[in-house]
């Protein structure tokens, strides 16, 4: 037990090359960047990289949702429990409750409940997957499936397919989970695409990822049918965009195409059009205290959705409004603080300016493989400081 809850703190703070868990994986790039790693940008030392680092995560042991000392009311150990990030004891009060939300601050109390889990079993999946990808080891793909089966299939440790509390508020709703906290699991999105990369190794066995795609089934019906997964459904920040990649992803995952073409055909109307002004600004996400993070966020879920619509052979990056509104609209206006001070940003960004200057560099590399332009192929030249081992090297590969 102590030596896994070690594992877990060093992995937390390791991972130096910036490994992504919510992206949907483009099998397109994927093979180009394997196709051509000796001549890509920095592919040779970003590929390196990844085998060290899948290399660690063989030695990884996956913490189960079942291991941990606050249950939820069910008494059922297989219920997920998260706790709302930005939620504080209120120090006006003996006993904190009910907890108070300081925007943009994370509680480290978090670290007790699950949603820290979901982070290392997903930068352990996906190291080992794509680690296998790239070099067809059968190593990587068995440590993964083992700890796959850990979170998602074995009888004594699996989740349970729902999010009935997650992120929920101490001294508030009865302990019941919220709509917020569906967005714990959008890095499962990219675990589906890394299932479907082991489904071709020896470790997998057809009736493994039978049982995986029935998991996301159930999954994807509580999404559907729950208050909770309605609630989150009617967002209209960054959630309800968040919201429609999970289960579209699902969706298609577990071949259940119809409710896929449903959320990819209503994506742009539902949900783009609505979040983003005729100016390109994202007026939600603007609203918060680390808006240029939320803002390139709200983006890369958009860029995730033209990703899965191509799957389905729709084109949603190229959707716009007679006003304006659009994707490339919203990339537009905050692309123009790339390279700039943060006192020359006119809304709050309390903390993490640099890093998020270079997920502006990405976000306009990743844009560009849908609609080719050199402009943005200069800025990111200009500006990007990722080093030359960052695994991104591989999934943007040009």
């Amino acid at each position: 037990m102590k030596k896994i809850k070690i594992a877990i703190f060093v992995l937390l703070l390791s991972l130096p090359f910036g490994i992504f868990a919510q992206q949907v994986a483009s099998t397109e790039r994927l093979e180009y960047a394997k196709k051509n790693i000796k001549t890509i940008t920095n592919g040779d030392r970003a590929l390196k990289a990844l085998v060290r680092n899948a290399d660690k995560h063989l030695e990884t042991d996956i913490t189960p949702v079942t291991e941990k000392s606050i249950v939820a009311p069910t008494g059922d150990k297989h219920d997920y429990v998260s706790m709302g990030p930005y939620w504080w004891p209120d120090p006006s009060k003996p006993d904190g409750l009910p907890y108070i939300r300081k925007d943009g601050q994370r509680n480290p109390e978090l670290q007790k409940l699950d949603r820290n889990k979901i982070d290392v079993l997903t930068k352990s999946i996906r190291a080992l997957s794509y680690a296998y990808f790239f070099t067809g080891e059968e190593k990587y793909a068995k440590k993964a499936v083992d700890n796959l089966k850990v979170w998602f299939l074995n009888p004594e440790t699996k989740m349970n397919p729902n999010l009935n509390y997650g992120q929920m508020i101490p001294g508030r709703n009865g302990g019941k989970g919220r709509a917020e906290g569906i967005i714990d699991t959008y890095s499962f999105v990219e675990v589906v695409d890394c299932i479907r990369i082991l489904s071709k190794s020896k470790a997998m066995k057809p009736s493994d990822y039978d049982s995986f795609k029935q998991w996301f089934s159930d999954f994807l019906d509580w999404l559907l049918t729950s208050e909770i997964g309605k609630d989150e459904y009617s967002a209209k920040n960054n959630h309800g965009l968040a919201y429609d990649v999970q289960v579209t992803a699902y969706a298609i995952f577990s071949e259940r195409n119809d409710v896929a073409d449903k959320f990819i055909k209503e994506f742009a109307a539902n949900r783009l059009f609505k979040q983003i002004e005729p100016d390109g600004s994202q007026p939600l996400e603007l609203a918060r205290t680390i808006a240029l993070h939320y803002s390139i966020f709200n983006i890369e879920h958009a860029m995730d959705m033209c990703d899965l619509g191509k799957v389905r052979g729709v084109n949603i990056f190229d959707k716009n409004t007679d006003d304006g509104r659009s994707i490339s609209k919203a990339i537009d206006y905050i692309r123009v603080y790339l390279g700039k001070a943060k006192e020359e940003f006119p809304y709050k960004q309390i903390k993490e300016w640099d890093e998020n200057q270079n997920k502006l560099c990405w976000m306009l590399r990743r844009s560009t493989f849908f609609h080719s332009n050199p402009e943005f192929d200069k800025l990111f030249d200009q500006y990007c400081k990722t080093k030359e081992s960052d695994t991104k090297w591989l999934f943007y590969a040009k």
